[in-house]
């Protein structure tokens, strides 16, 4: 029956005692009461065995005399039965959990005596020096003497014990650190002793309660997170789930150097069994469909630091739906859901005047709300039917007034829109599958409500049958279409740009500046009665996440047709296309076969390899039936291969310089090389001679791209040109017109380019690892990101442009999403990645050693390596239905793979 929830907030359990309670001693009515004696750091606590009878709780300050009876007396053969025996004269009891029954505490006032008798009599020396101790600590004016004289108790008691090594799993356990710290549960901390081996990482409590020991073997543990706690950066969560809401332990250390130390530990050993997580890895995910929006919410929760430990921080979740009065639940329609663009606090207009108007009237600093939207208040106020002890233990053992309870869905909705302070969101348990907080299954006396109506289970709006139907409704509303598409909007206001600064106050989103990550600085107040009023302020209020974002956040990509599923990416460019139901579009099957193609990329087998070039083959381009291959080499030659006679058909040289890319024109007429000797060569495949030269930059050209008579062609004189082509008439020697539209400039040399499936937009990688993105009518750039230490070797945009891998000299796989330029994805391969093709999912890339890997983008991960050339793979060309790959090495070499399934 006992609990820690039964301590007042920010107070210690030290020990316990085996005794007997005696109530009017040498009276006729004597009454003894088995049980146990705990000491805590702000009160005596007597826990009986027998259920039916209250747990007493006395407070140290209400205390008159705390005393052993004297030595005298002891030795009084007629009193020898009160050996052991400490009497406490006091002012005021709680008598808590009378017959068992969760219930507000019941106060006794007035003088009462109460001696309890020890077990063990040797003892009662120490115990009663202890409470002594306490007791003056308790009288102390001040919030903050009391504070520092308990953790002067506290800390002594921590340094003459050390955690016990008997322990340990096993005998070959190696320690690797030891330390104290708290273990922190929700209203609660619990001191101790910190242990981390080569195989676990344990908390040993000081005073053995709930367990002796807790263990966390370091091969379960998921994810591990470092905290704020009380606003200190002290805390550590760690997690043996993948995506549960609630941690295995959360630790409260006493200084940041262990705190970093044990994370150290864990994190090393981790790190060599899972990646780390972070934001713009699940970003990304959740934008492709493989996270829910519950999931990306939780995960965001949770980097935020948002625990379900720590009620002044609690995961929050936005209010969805807007609809508590229909019998019927419409999800299609827009006006069932709230506006996710702005805080609670901006829902309704007329109070959003009032508060602004007060806001521009206030001196420094001002703040639009004084309510926060997520306190521990707020989130007792949900789960007080679940959780009754928590709301007493916050609550000085009283639950709130009947009328003021969470009674209703559609009253606390209203009451988000029209009360002048409340401006709360939800917590994570209205879209989970436990329906217990919406019913008053422990059947608590929770008071009545004005009409005389008694607090029983919440009223539900009346399209739900019933609190299981209630969450299931409101979890297909959150991740319906439309909450799918706005979203970001809400993530903006809550994690992201709109949190904090000028945007913050444009979105009406300014709270107390003290809610706010670094919105004061604890250590630099030196007064600790200052420090821990405003501690408890703070802590009480609630506070606003860490911010994740400072850009603006990507939206999620929504299939118009297919359900979110692995062919996400493809499914986009074609559903919006309109097809009519009845007529099994040529796309559709081509969409299918390029879907089934990248999912049985793994089993991509070598058919055919020819060595046909004197150095490192630089480009390829094949024709439309797929019969003659081109290619370019640093040999400076450009050659036709014949896959029927597996011969070269032809060898021509522009000039004794390396060619550094190949394309062929529609119509199958035409090849284009470009030249490091800064020439592009159109070279006619009919008359089997070269046709024109481009002689467009300064410097070596080093990547070309052609559609509808345009050509763009990126040089290591940092540019690249747009350029018009009206091709000439072939049999008159006529030579092409070129006709320059636009030149994008550059700090340094370009050494890549893609442009996206609409033609609309370009993206170009620097030889400084710049990667930039331009709208190609306006010439004009849209976001320029420093992505790669060293050159960026090849980018090229997902199938339906949403988003931009590039792959560089720094080994990495950057993914950048086209419409925000925020980088969402960053991987570290063991080598550079020369050259790839991908489908937004899955990626196909060569490596700097000849091996082809095959990566799951979105896990960060190889799934698959193919032996391929004797060198880097420097070029590589597949086909439309993505089920046939050329690759040309470093080896000279040009390789045929077929997939086979």
């Amino acid at each position: 029956r006992f609990s820690l929830l039964l301590l007042n907030l920010e107070e210690y359990y030290f020990e316990q005692h085996t005794a007997n309670h005696i109530i009017n001693k040498d009276c006729k009515d004597e009454r003894k009461f088995r049980g146990s004696l705990k000491i805590c750091s702000k009160s005596i606590i007597f826990e009986p065995d027998d259920n039916i009878q209250p747990i007493i709780k006395i407070p140290l300050r209400d205390c008159v005399s705390i005393k052993a009876p004297e030595d005298n007396e002891a030795n009084n053969p007629f009193t020898r039965n009160t050996s052991g025996g400490i009497s406490v004269v006091c002012s005021q009891v709680f008598l808590i959990k009378e017959r068992n029954v969760i219930a507000p505490y019941k106060t006794v006032r007035g003088r009462t005596e109460h001696l309890f008798q020890l077990d063990v009599a040797g003892k009662v020396g120490d115990v009663v020096q202890t409470l002594h101790q306490l007791y003056r600590a308790s009288c102390l004016d001040k919030m903050g003497d009391q504070a520092a004289m308990i953790t002067a108790i506290l800390q002594s008691r921590l340094a003459r014990t050390s955690f016990d090594k008997n322990r340990f799993q096993s005998i070959s356990e190696t320690l690797h650190m030891e330390c104290k710290a708290e273990m922190v549960t929700p209203l609660v901390t619990n001191p101790g002793h910190v242990c981390v081996t080569d195989a676990n990482l344990y908390f040993q409590p000081l005073n053995g309660y709930p367990k002796p020991v807790v263990q966390i073997t370091l091969q379960d543990v998921r994810r591990i997170y470092k905290r704020r706690h009380g606003l200190m950066p002290l805390g550590l969560e760690v997690f043996c789930t993948e995506n549960d809401l609630c941690s295995d332990i959360y630790l409260k250390f006493y200084n940041y150097q262990d705190r970093d130390e044990v994370y150290f530990l864990i994190a090393t050993y981790i790190e060599n069994h899972i990646a780390e997580h972070t934001a713009e890895s699940y970003m990304l995910q959740w934008q492709r469909g493989h996270l829910s929006n519950y999931q990306y919410l939780l995960h965001l929760n949770n980097l935020a630091d948002r625990s379900c430990n720590d009620l002044s921080q609690y995961p929050v979740f936005p209010w969805i739906i807007a609809d508590y009065s229909s019998s019927v639940l419409d999800l299609t329609k827009p006006e069932t859901f709230r506006d996710l663009s702005k805080p609670v606090g901006a829902l309704n207009k007329e109070r959003l005047d009032r508060l602004v108007t007060r806001y521009q009237e206030m001196p420094e600093p001002k703040f639009m709300y004084g309510s926060h939207y997520s306190s521990p208040g707020y989130v007792l106020f949900y789960l007080v039917r679940v959780a009754p002890e928590y709301m007493l233990c916050l609550q000085n053992g009283k639950f709130d007034h009947a009328d003021r309870m969470f009674n209703s869905i559609a009253e606390t909705w209203k009451n988000c829109l029209d009360g002048a302070t409340d401006f709360k969101e939800l917590i994570p348990e209205f879209y989970e599958n436990d329906s217990s907080f919406l019913v008053n299954s422990l059947k608590l006396d929770l008071g009545k409500r004005q009409g005389g109506k008694m607090v029983e289970d919440v009223e539900l709006p009346p399209w739900a049958s019933g609190p299981d139907d209630f969450l299931q409704k409101s979890q297909e509303a959150l991740e319906s279409p439309y909450v799918s598409e706005h979203l970001h909007e809400w993530i903006d206001i809550i994690f992201g740009y709109k949190q904090k600064g000028s945007e913050a106050v444009a979105a009406h989103n300014v709270f107390h500046p003290l809610t706010y990550e670094g919105g004061v600085d604890l250590n630099s107040i030196m007064d600790p009665n200052e420090k821990v009023a405003l501690l408890t302020q703070i802590l009480e209020f609630g506070q606003t996440p860490k911010q994740l974002f400072t850009t603006p956040h990507p939206q999620r990509i929504i299939p118009k047709l297919k359900s979110l599923s692995r062919t996400s990416s493809h499914s986009i460019s074609i559903s919006e296309s309109p097809v009519s139901p009845n007529e099994e579009s040529f796309e559709d099957l081509t969409e299918e076969s390029i879907t089934l193609a990248w999912n049985n990329i793994a089993k991509l087998k070598l058919d055919k390899q020819y060595k046909i070039h004197k150095e490192a083959i630089t480009g390829i381009a094949v024709t439309c039936n797929g019969s003659s291959v081109f290619t370019t080499s640093q040999d400076s030659t450009l050659k036709m291969f014949s896959k029927e006679s597996k011969t070269i058909q032809r060898s021509v040289s522009f000039s004794n310089m390396a060619l550094s890319s190949c394309l062929i024109l529609p119509g199958d007429t035409t090849v284009i090389s470009s030249s490091w000797d800064n020439h592009i060569y159109f070279y006619s495949i009919a008359f089997g001679r070269q046709q024109d030269i481009l002689m467009g930059h300064d410097d070596a050209v080093s990547k070309i791209c052609w559609h509808d008579g345009r050509l763009y062609s990126a040089s290591w004189d940092s540019t690249v040109k747009v350029w018009h082509c009206v091709p000439g008439e072939t049999l008159s020697n006529k030579k092409h017109h070129f006709e320059l539209l636009a030149e994008l400039e550059h700090d340094v040399s370009v050494n890549t380019i893609d442009l996206n499936a609409a033609n609309t937009i370009l993206a170009s990688g620097t030889k400084e690892g710049t990667i930039s993105v331009w709208d190609v009518s306006t010439a004009t750039v849209l976001h320029q990101l420093p992505c790669h230490s060293g050159t960026v070797f090849h980018s090229a945009f997902s199938p339906d442009s949403r988003h931009l891998l590039s792959t560089g000299e720094d080994c990495c796989l950057k993914v950048i999403d086209v419409q925000t330029g925020m980088l969402i994805s960053s991987v570290t391969a063991e080598e550079p990645q020369r050259c790839f093709k991908w489908d937004g999912n899955t990626i196909l890339s060569g490596s700097q050693s000849g091996e082809l890997l095959i990566w799951d983008i979105l896990g960060g991960k190889v799934i698959e390596r193919i032996k391929g050339h004797a060198g880097a793979v420097m070029s590589m060309w597949m086909n439309e239905q993505c089920n046939s790959v050329i690759t040309g090495g470093e080896d000279k070499q040009i390789m045929f793979w077929k997939l086979q399934y």
